[in-house]
């Protein structure tokens, strides 16, 4: 099984276990709270557009490159970080949150497995 997966995988679990715990008033320490789910959000979210590339595609090895991800994580700080904030009280601008989202980006491609070169023999 593939690594990007496995890690997916845990990261759901991991957005699951947050939300129990916020949903049952269990305390967590605050760096989890607080930045947990802005450094898993983006691993999650590009492995669904990575699957989803890969299935209308209909071809496996296609990898998100760098510049496609740092663009997500540029979006995504941008609309929650800057335009969120001005727009709904509820949301609060934070840069700690953007250094999740870009670690969290370059986590998934790190963790993209580079297609197989195809040798010819």
């Amino acid at each position: 099984m593939n690594r990007i997966f496995i890690s997916f995988a845990f990261f759901i679990v991991a957005f699951l276990i947050i939300q129990f715990h916020q949903f049952l008033n269990i305390s967590l320490p605050d760096w989890i709270l607080f930045y947990g789910k802005d450094f898993i959000c983006l691993p999650i979210v590009l492995t669904v557009c990575l699957l989803a590339m890969q299935f209308l595609k209909k071809d496996h090895s296609i990898r998100l490159d760098l510049f496609t991800v740092l663009s997500m994580a540029a979006f995504y700080a941008f609309y929650f970080e800057l335009y969120l904030p001005k727009v709904k009280v509820r949301y609060t601008a934070d840069f700690t949150d953007v250094v999740m989202y870009f670690l969290g980006a370059l986590l998934f491609y790190f963790l993209q497995e580079k297609p197989e070169q195809k040798t010819i023999s």
